[in-house]
């Protein structure tokens, strides 16, 4: 099924997102600089169509991504005052937060690390949508991410149960920071540089981080 938010309206596809999630499908969705493929998180089927359909080594980790504050409330839980303070800052936005996860949460998305969890935030069409989702870029394994709905790799739009079509998108991946020493007295850094740059990462921080 193919949903266009110019055409069916934003609420439609996010109502598509958290159902085609909640049945355990994989969905093809604008992020807010690229597409990506989304699942259930819990789910190791889908998680493994997902690598299948990309051609990826289902050992490399992936974040689990939401869609509004309220959402994260259980994992924001699990997290010490510095890295909340520093999530506070730099979500929404084309931001992936890897954070300490002592608890472990979310084990098939952090593979072989599990105390390290990837988090997004992202702000867009979508915003508002119930469900956290695992999720990673649209393309076969070493190609260019789409940022255009008509350029995603036919096989993995036909592999998709639901394909959200939201135009063109800012291009660029999101920045990858490493907020894992943050309560631990140290320092955080960037793993990726991407579509929020690392002078205005700094700036947000030092905000709350006194840096």
């Amino acid at each position: 099924m193919v949903v266009s938010v110019a055409r069916d309206g934003a609420a439609r596809a996010r109502e598509a997102l958290d159902r085609c999630v909640a049945d355990s499908g994989v969905a093809l969705f604008p992020a807010d600089t690229l597409y990506g493929l989304a699942c259930d998180p819990s789910r190791a089927d889908a998680i493994a169509r997902i690598h299948a359909i990309k051609g990826r080594d289902e050992r490399k980790p992936s974040a689990v991504m939401f869609f509004a504050p309220l959402a994260m409330r259980e994992i924001l839980s699990t997290l010490r005052p510095r890295t909340r303070e520093a999530l506070g800052a730099i979500l929404p936005g084309p931001v992936t937060a890897v954070v300490a996860n002592p608890e472990r949460r979310y084990p098939l998305a952090c593979r072989e690390d599990p105390e390290r969890l990837g988090l997004r935030l992202i702000e867009g069409p979508l915003a508002g949508a119930s469900c956290a989702v695992f999720q990673t870029s649209a393309n076969r394994s070493g190609e260019p991410a789409p940022s255009r709905f008509k350029d995603v790799h036919p096989k993995v739009l036909e592999a998709a149960d639901l394909a959200i079509d939201g135009g063109e998108l800012g291009g660029e991946p999101s920045t990858v920071v490493d907020l894992t020493a943050l309560d631990n007295g140290g320092e955080w850094g960037v793993l990726r540089e991407g579509a929020l740059s690392h002078a205005e990462l700094e700036a947000r921080l030092r905000k709350v981080l006194a840096i």
